[in-house]
């Protein structure tokens, strides 16, 4: 396919997938359940957290994550007591259960009080340093600084060890991206679009191998930075919007109608 061909599909697959239809079926909509900045800053991470599988199941346990945090997520963090804490331990999904439920919002607290919150940590450290790599780095040490249970630590991916990070590189995607489409929220203004990495999954990692955007076989960090940067020669300022046009184009099979 030549390149204007594929920036016309890509861009065609964009315009489809990037709207707000596509947002009830996905984790993305329960931050969009809050208007508060710290009450989406939390619900969307722990989403982000608990985002692999089957997307009906992980909106479903997401809800009911909310549910045990009363709805009020940035409240219930910074002013739960001890005893409503281990009411999170009835929790799990998969392979977060309750203990890493209460670990996380224990270390969430942490954030919150000593660094001003997880977007000021980001916006921080990225004014600090100017690239993501780094502050994913960073982030993962910090919010694991204090004590917490190991098992835990499974549940943020660490680039040190070349992991994709998709789950925390979709989290950035949500909070930085702005672009008036009623998808992301844009509440991270000091991180521009540009810095984004792409939340690479199996379906845009295999629909970005079809298409010639990378190579790479395997989904980890290399593979993140190569599909980035030629992402980037089609939208220097916003490479990740692509995203939701890979992601949606794989799961609904696009590759088998070809």
């Amino acid at each position: 396919m030549e390149r204007n061909e594929l920036k016309e599909l890509l861009d065609a697959l964009h315009d489809k997938y990037n709207t707000p239809d596509f947002i009830a079926d996905d984790p993305i909509s329960v931050p969009h359940m809050y208007t508060g900045r710290e009450d989406r800053e939390i619900a969307g991470f722990l989403a982000a957290t608990i985002a692999w599988g089957n997307r009906k199941a992980i909106v479903k346990s997401c809800r009911r994550m909310m549910q045990f945090m009363d709805d009020v997520p940035y409240d219930f963090t910074m002013n739960a007591s001890d005893d409503e804490l281990r009411t999170l331990e009835k929790f799990v999904h998969r392979t977060f259960n309750g203990h890493d439920f209460a670990a996380f919002v224990r270390a969430m607290r942490r954030m919150y009080a000593e660094k001003g919150g997880i977007g000021r940590f980001f916006e921080d450290r990225y004014e600090a340093c100017g690239d993501l790599r780094q502050v994913l780095s960073e982030f993962r040490r910090e919010f694991f600084a204090a004590e917490h249970p190991v098992h835990c630590e499974k549940h943020v991916s660490s680039i040190d060890k070349k992991a994709s990070c998709k789950r925390l590189n979709m989290y950035l995607r949500w909070m930085v991206r702005d672009d008036g489409r009623g998808v992301d929220f844009g509440m991270w203004k000091r991180i521009p679009a540009s810095a984004l990495y792409l939340p690479l999954d199996v379906h845009s990692g295999n629909m970005s191998r079809a298409l010639g955007l990378m190579e790479r076989r395997q989904n980890d960090w290399r593979a993140v930075e190569e599909v980035t940067e030629t992402l980037r020669g089609f939208d220097p300022a916003d490479p990740v919007k692509y995203d939701f046009a890979l992601f949606g184009a794989g799961i609904d099979g696009y590759l088998k109608d070809k």
